[in-house]
């Protein structure tokens, strides 16, 4: 939505600017008119004719402009006005879904309060006899790739999401230890698209590129033209990545002004990444692909975080800045590798 409102303002100011400039040229065409008449040859005359009408023209193609930015003004202005009608409808749904749990919780607490407490003690009792036979009929667990999901969407097309899967793509594959790592790649991502790949995929790794803002997330619609986006709560989102039984690992929202959301995901998942402002889509591919990079090499998720801040840097990205690492409490991202090589 804030990218949105900047382009309106953009194309208001167009218009202001054009009109100004129709303003002028209609001004000096009238004064050539005017020298027209005081001409003293016929040669004189004509030079003065000739430059009226390109100033003519000159503010007619002003007052076309003129018509063309306001059009853009006015969609905009409509574009704007649909997000923020789409977002206070999501916002009237999570209330109500909220509240229908809190209701449905209440009915059920006494009697799972009764059921607790009647068999917490044989619970116990039985817990602790069998602890040793589990410890050792239990297997080490087998060692398994990091599962990274990238989820693109940009439904209007005016972001690059494919370029950067692409880049991540490659970055992986070059890296050491590529054979570690696999990828599911969405790059029109529905909520729905992710919703299945959550307890299906099993991700370590959940990653979004697109728009976003501080309390929201624009999937696509399942459709194969452009279109308006889905807009999904950050609430919503976070409860479903806290739903899942298998929780990934990190969150890397690579989207504008998502660094507000990543204060919820960490009460879930142990590490997540987002943008503290606006961030050009240049920059957020640079960003991804240094970032996967260096996880691949074994990096740890802090060591991947500042590794690929200062290449943007180095490369004179301003935007160098933006991402922002939160982690969950007694969590150390600088001890935390994502991709461990085995022993040798």
């Amino acid at each position: 939505m804030s990218q949105k409102n900047s382009l309106r303002v953009a194309a208001e100011k167009k218009v202001g600017e054009f009109r100004r400039k129709e303003a002028n040229k209609r001004g000096q065409a009238a004064k050539a008119r005017a020298a027209v008449e005081k001409a003293s040859t016929p040669g004189s005359r004509k030079s003065k004719l000739s430059s009226a009408q390109r100033y003519e023209k000159e503010a007619n193609q002003a007052a076309d402009s003129v018509g063309t930015w306001s059009a853009r003004v006015a969609k905009l202005g409509a574009a704007v006005g649909d997000l923020e009608s789409k977002l206070a409808k999501a916002e009237a749904a999570e209330r109500a879904a909220a509240d229908s749990a809190r209701k449905r919780e209440q009915k059920q607490a006494e009697h799972r309060a009764a059921t607790a407490h009647r068999k917490i003690e044989s619970r116990l009792s039985a817990t602790e006899g069998q602890v040793s036979t589990v410890m050792k009929e239990l297997r080490a667990p087998k060692p398994e790739k990091l599962r990274i999901l990238l989820l693109g969407a940009s439904s209007e097309g005016d972001l690059r999401v494919g370029r950067e899967q692409q880049r991540i793509r490659a970055a992986v594959q070059a890296s050491t230890h590529r054979d570690l790592v696999e990828l599911d790649v969405h790059p029109a991502a529905t909520a729905e698209v992710f919703l299945d790949a959550l307890p299906r995929f099993r991700p370590h790794v959940v990653h979004f590129s697109g728009h976003s803002a501080k309390d929201l997330i624009a999937f696509e619609e399942d459709e194969d033209g452009f279109h308006e986006s889905a807009i999904v709560r950050a609430g919503a989102f976070a409860r479903a990545i806290a739903a899942v039984d298998d929780k990934p690992l990190l969150v890397l929202l690579n989207s504008c002004d998502s660094a507000a959301q990543t204060v919820k995901l960490v009460a879930t998942v142990p590490f997540a990444i987002g943008m503290s402002d606006t961030i050009d889509d240049g920059d957020a591919v640079s960003y991804a692909a240094r970032f996967y990079a260096a996880v691949a090499e074994g990096q740890s998720v802090q060591a991947a975080h500042r590794f690929s801040q200062a290449a943007m840097e180095m490369n004179g990205l301003n935007g160098h800045d933006l991402p922002t690492l939160t982690c969950a409490p007694n969590v150390d991202p600088a001890a935390a590798k994502l991709v461990t090589p085995p022993p040798e």
